[in-house]
């Protein structure tokens, strides 16, 4: 196992995150154990019988019949990670730069809403792990505590806002205004979820937080414009939470009413006057066409995503797309990714296909509905040793080694193998 006496653990440039492996080993003679199995069957099963119903299916809840998840998983099967022997890696460095942040790993915490229904602490939490561990977090406005409460928990560290865009200029320019007052210092507005897909569960048990016990949430309440519009409507949020939950989600998140290319250039234009110029990026791109369309307009980044399966169903893969997308426009703009992503292997591949960074979702959120504060720190501290061990043992020195010929990638093939969601 690592030796923790190891001379090169000192002027390595990253932490030896593959230490927590070794820790993990030697407890046990303390009698001592993981608080769970990382395994991410294992993570989703505990999570599954952790969770209330709401949000156990609240964040494992797809598309349609699953197709679009099934794919995400099907396509990290095409693709096989050729290792390099006698490389030396005594100083691999994990590090990885976005947006002008040195970051320990090119993995960070994607946007999910409504943490406090998988655990009391919700965003709080996952938010002072990601400052802990020095990995970028992404905040969605779709969340349940305040923005301001979010980036003092988050500290120092690196911290974007993701926009679900509201109809209402003035709400919208308000968010944005207090993202970056609160140091949160690049946009993503995600332009998939002007509704919420079609979710079996979710729609049978009528599993809407925002119209039970949510509410609207801090992030919503503490809104200056949203408290203008509550009392203009006379909803009164603490003897009707439902009513303003409703008006908060309905009118501003998941709204139905789609923005179109030339309200994107309003909203970028919006942050680029009150941020001074910070990035702006678009989430949820699927296709080479609108792609080269974001460059066109000048927009920072893109993340790759079909938000992981949950929006359209039948669905392109995105680590298909990202490939596509990245022979199309990969020297033009930042190319981030998620969707499907569960292990460093995962991570490691869509790195090779040409994506710069990487956003993890569910397994972050079911270790927060697991053990909260500890459970986020065990899944993310698990994935860094692996990915560490992985570009160790792989013969991988650095993230810009990481390219197609670290990978073996087989035809693109309609046959499926057959698995379960639990992977």
């Amino acid at each position: 196992m690592s030796d923790p006496n190891n001379p090169n653990i000192n002027i390595r440039t990253t932490p030896q995150w593959s230490l927590y492996q070794r820790e993990s080993f030697w407890n046990t003679n303390d009698g001592k154990y993981p608080i769970f199995n990382t395994d991410p069957a294992e993570i989703e099963k505990l999570a599954k019988e952790k969770l209330s119903q709401g949000g156990w299916y609240y964040s494992a809840c797809n598309a349609g019949i699953s197709w679009s998840h099934l794919s995400n998983r099907q396509a990290f099967y095409r693709h096989r990670i050729v290792p390099r022997m006698l490389v030396d890696t005594n100083m691999r460095d994990t590090a990885a730069e976005i947006f002008g942040h040195r970051v320990s790993a090119p993995i960070g915490f994607a946007p999910i809403g409504i943490n406090r229904i998988y655990h009391p602490t919700g965003e709080l939490s996952v938010a002072k792990v990601a400052q802990e561990l020095n990995l970028a977090y992404c905040l969605s406005s779709a969340g349940s505590y305040s923005i301001e409460d979010v980036a003092k928990a988050n500290g120092s560290g690196p911290r974007f806002f993701q926009l679900y865009q509201s109809p209402d200029d003035e709400l919208c320019i308000s968010m944005l205004q207090r993202a970056f007052d609160s140091g949160f210092d690049a946009c993503m507005l995600t332009t998939d979820t002007w509704s919420l897909g079609w979710r079996h569960n979710d729609v049978f048990t009528g599993n809407y937080a925002f119209y039970h016990e949510h509410g609207a949430g801090d992030l919503g309440l503490q809104d200056p414009v949203f408290q203008k519009r509550l009392k203009e409507s006379g909803i009164d949020p603490v003897k009707n939470p439902k009513e303003a939950g409703a008006k908060w989600i309905d009118e501003n998140i998941w709204h139905g009413r789609a923005i179109t290319w030339e309200k994107m250039k309003w909203t970028m234009e919006q942050w680029k006057r009150i941020s001074g110029g910070r990035p702006f990026c678009l989430k949820g791109i699927q296709s080479v066409e609108d792609a080269k369309k974001a460059v066109e307009l000048g927009v920072d980044g893109i993340v790759v995503s079909n938000h992981a399966g949950r929006q359209v169903d039948g669905g392109i893969s995105s680590l298909d797309a990202l490939e596509k997308i990245v022979d199309a426009v990969g020297d033009k703009i930042y190319i981030m990714f998620d969707s499907g992503v569960r292990t460093a292997a995962d991570a490691f591949k869509a790195l090779a296909l040409g994506a710069k960074f990487v956003f993890i979702g569910r397994l972050w959120v079911w270790g927060l509905g697991i053990a909260g504060e500890h459970g986020v720190r065990h899944v993310l501290k698990s994935l860094l040793a692996e990915f560490d061990i992985l570009m160790e043992v792989g013969g991988f020195v650095k993230i810009g080694d990481i390219d197609r010929s670290c990978i073996d990638s087989l035809p693109n093939s309609s046959n499926l193998i057959a698995e379960h969601s639990g992977i």
